[in-house]
């Protein structure tokens, strides 16, 4: 039996802003509190928020990365976190969600008042600064700069590794790995990326644990049928769902597009840096008939479009970590197409199709045979629907409550 906990999550990105990481905190905090637990969120917002277990951070109205709240000054946030602890009741663990300024309120909150820290890593900054933010490679001496000076650095040493071939990788690696070295316990939601982090100098316990939907999300999703293709000349129908980015590969999906019939659609929800070019290609190949653009949706909008879909496709490429967005295409019981075959360990083989290489002609390779077997496609989304209990929530947060055990009786 474990007793009623107030944990303080902070992290630099929640909702109402769209994305994985913001789900999955927003996911674990309602299954935590319908636990019995008290969960307060430390985060900057655009907007104050109406909820008060949902705390505004000081919020930068200038800087604003890929249209996100950034929490600044942060000696500020510090002092504001702090004062703002003073006034709630006492916190049992703090719970860094992510790198940034708040992150590092988060830290300092929690070795000031001898609280144990446990840090989910959640993805690769070292690409998303790559690929995402203006001016990569002086952001990244910006970034670390900030960091040093907001944190208390030890030396790191990485490994080499084709991920840090460049300088700019290795800043952001040497940040990386100084977050999780800070806290007592490291969460990690894929076993690809613990690895990683683990042979570049992560040396705290570490759990691999997976990201999960709300119940509510999953109850909603329960009559759902397979779905069926009629093969020919039906409408085969595809679903492209991420930031609009580099590193999401958005033209090389339109590439392979281009190399199917007529009758494949596509419907693309998302936005982001890369939108103009998506666009711009669109208009250039002339698939405006087939290709539309639904830009930024509600988590909702998302899985009912989930549903009137044959395939999910992630085009990502030694970038992503867990991608919630395919849990959600778990849970609709939509086939999913996955160019990076450390993903598989997300979905089960036998709802997905990897493609034999991340390139476009692998890509439209791998739709053709899928279109060419139409009963396939209903035997991979009956296994999804018929598993999908694998992506709740509920069961992970016992994991979680287990891991804040052990941060509060280290000796145990």
């Amino acid at each position: 039996m474990v007793l009623p906990m107030h944990i303080a999550v902070f992290t630099d990105y929640y909702l109402p802003t769209l994305g994985g990481v913001q789900t999955s905190i927003k996911a674990q905090k309602d299954t935590l509190e319908a636990a019995g637990h008290r969960v307060t969120v430390f985060c900057p917002l655009h907007e104050p928020s109406g909820d008060p277990t949902v705390v505004q951070l000081p919020t930068s109205k200038v800087i604003k990365p890929d249209n996100y709240p950034y929490t600044w000054p942060p000696k500020r946030a510090k002092w504001f976190a702090q004062n703002y602890m003073d006034s709630i009741e006492p916190v049992d663990v703090v719970h860094v969600h992510s790198e940034m300024a708040a992150a590092a309120a988060g830290v300092h909150v929690a070795r000031s008042r001898g609280l144990p820290l446990v840090q989910t890593m959640h993805g690769r900054v070292d690409v998303y600064t790559q690929c995402v933010l203006p001016f990569p490679a002086a952001t990244s001496v910006l970034l670390s700069w900030l960091y040093n000076r907001n944190n208390p650095v030890r030396p790191v040493t990485l490994r080499d590794a084709p991920y840090t071939r460049t300088a700019l990788a290795r800043r952001m690696w040497k940040l990386m790995v100084n977050q999780a070295n800070y806290a007592d316990h490291v969460i990690v939601p894929s076993h690809h990326f613990a690895h990683k982090l683990q042979y570049q100098g992560v040396n705290k316990p570490l759990t691999v644990l997976s990201n999960g939907l709300e119940p509510t999300l999953l109850s909603q999703l329960r009559a759902i049928k397979p779905r069926e293709y009629a093969g020919g000349d039906t409408e085969f129908r595809i679903m492209w769902c991420g930031r609009v980015s580099q590193e999401k590969r958005p033209i090389d999906f339109l590439r392979a597009i281009r190399q199917l019939p007529e009758n494949v659609v596509v419907n693309m929800y998302g936005s982001g840096p890369a939108m103009k070019s998506v666009r711009r290609y669109i208009t250039r190949h002339r698939l405006s008939g087939r290709v539309t653009l639904h830009g930024p949706v509600p988590q909702q909008t998302v899985l009912t479009a989930m549903q009137e879909h044959h395939l999910f496709a992630s085009t990502s490429y030694d970038f992503d970590n867990q991608p919630m967005v395919l849990l959600e295409a778990h849970a609709a019981g939509t086939p999913v197409l996955l160019c990076d075959p450390d993903l598989t360990e997300v979905v089960p083989t036998e709802g997905t199709v990897l493609t034999a290489t991340p390139d476009s002609q692998s890509i439209a390779a791998a739709v053709r045979e899928l279109m060419a077997h139409p009963a396939r496609v209903r035997e991979m989304s009956d296994y999804l629907l018929k598993s999908c209990d694998s992506t709740l929530q509920q069961p992970l947060t016992e994991q979680l409550l287990g891991v804040y055990e052990s941060v509060l009786q280290p000796s145990a």
